[in-house]
């Protein structure tokens, strides 16, 4: 399936790095997956160093309009996006986000709220995701809320009706669970191709981000914006180096 127009190129703007966590907390170092983890104190560390440094954290919401609409921000713009909705970010990195004042987004699996993440390799045991009665109490101006499909499947391969009903159907049980419009999309395990990446923006939604890496401007259009990992072995010299020299984008498709 084709869009049924032109999907919007980004504007020329100082280059936003969009930042890709997933679970912050107190973990054994990981021997797989390593961007799947990240420290509670380093991930601390690296929120006071933003300030430090002079880089200003920005909402998704922010950066969409500087890059496809009439919006602007300024230079060293950081956005910080949680994958899958752990129960550990509202135990873990709310409460760092809160205390440097910092936006964030979230993108939730609508299927799997206040269960474990089954998706992953153990089945989640030691992974739940955020209930629905959290994910609802911390959605506000600062927090946003995007949709990570209802199960965290594959989309690429799922036939075409549960393709889209993993795409459509998050965003409405999202939109009603939280009274407020879902406007941005990630494709679990940055799993996508063309016909996927047509089927979310005909779902409705404004933008979706992606596994590849790179500056947010370097985005061919809305529905293919890459982030830049941090990983469980980045210091503060390796988060920085992401932050300043990794523009150049990377694709990566699943």
């Amino acid at each position: 399936m084709s869009h049924p127009s032109p999907l919007p190129s980004p504007n020329p703007a100082p280059p936003i790095s969009i930042l890709m966590y997933h679970q912050v907390g107190n973990f054994p170092a990981p021997a797989s997956h390593r961007a799947c983890y990240c420290r509670q104190s380093r991930f601390r560390a690296q929120m006071a160093w933003l300030r430090y440094a002079g880089f200003r954290v920005i909402s998704l919401r922010q950066a969409y309009a500087a890059l496809f609409g009439a919006g602007t921000v300024p230079a060293r713009s950081v956005v910080l996006s949680f994958d899958d909705g752990y129960a550990s970010f509202a135990d873990n990195a709310y409460p760092i986000l809160r205390e440097f004042g910092y936006p964030a987004v979230v993108f939730a699996v609508s299927g799997l709220l206040g269960q474990p993440a089954r998706f992953l390799a153990d089945g989640g045991v030691r992974a739940p995701l955020m209930s629905a009665a959290t994910l609802r109490e911390l959605a506000s101006d600062q927090i946003e809320i995007g949709s990570h499909t209802v199960n965290h499947r594959r989309l690429t391969r799922l036939p075409p009706e549960a393709r889209r009903a993993e795409i459509g159907d998050s965003k409405k049980a999202l939109e009603d669970l939280l009274g407020r419009a879902v406007d941005f999309f990630c494709y679990p395990s940055g799993d996508y191709d063309a016909i996927v990446r047509d089927e979310v923006a005909a779902a409705g939604y404004q933008a979706a981000l992606t596994c590849s890496r790179g500056a947010a401007n370097t985005a061919p259009n809305a529905f293919e914006i890459p982030r830049k990992a941090i990983s469980w072995g980045d210091n503060l010299a390796g988060f920085f180096w992401k932050l300043l020299v990794k523009n150049r984008r990377k694709d990566r498709y699943g």
